[in-house]
């Protein structure tokens, strides 16, 4: 039986060796405009306007230009940024926070800085 416990040990411990350690990191991919349309359409546009984000949807407001920070307040915590003065009196849109990772592609298709931000755009 101790046997197949060294075989293992000695296993795992070549294959935590065979990785090659001159390969770089992974780094973060580049906000994608195309996939962040898919969401939109996918997960925004029946409250917002479907064919158009700068137009009024039927109970949502056009979200074209909506900074970084608006979208991380709205998206995922159903809130807003500080400061920030509501286009509209309503707290219909609920926090969507499995889409975290997908925040920089929407923005990217939004039109705004898929970059973070302090400052608010609209």
């Amino acid at each position: 039986m101790w046997k197949r416990y060294l075989l293992y040990s000695v296993l795992l411990l070549a294959g935590a060796c065979s990785r090659d350690p001159n390969t770089p990191p992974q780094t973060a991919r580049a906000p994608d405009a195309n996939r962040g349309r898919s969401l939109y359409l996918s997960n925004c546009a029946a409250c917002h306007n479907s064919s158009d984000p700068a137009r009024d949807g039927p109970s949502g407001p056009a979200i074209k230009g909506s900074s970084r920070e608006l979208l991380e307040a709205r998206v995922l915590k159903a809130g807003y940024p500080p400061d920030y003065k509501p286009k509209r009196k309503t707290a219909m849109m609920p926090a969507q926070p499995y889409l975290k990772s997908a925040i920089p592609d929407l923005a990217a298709f939004l039109g705004s800085d898929p970059a973070p931000s302090k400052k608010d755009h609209k």
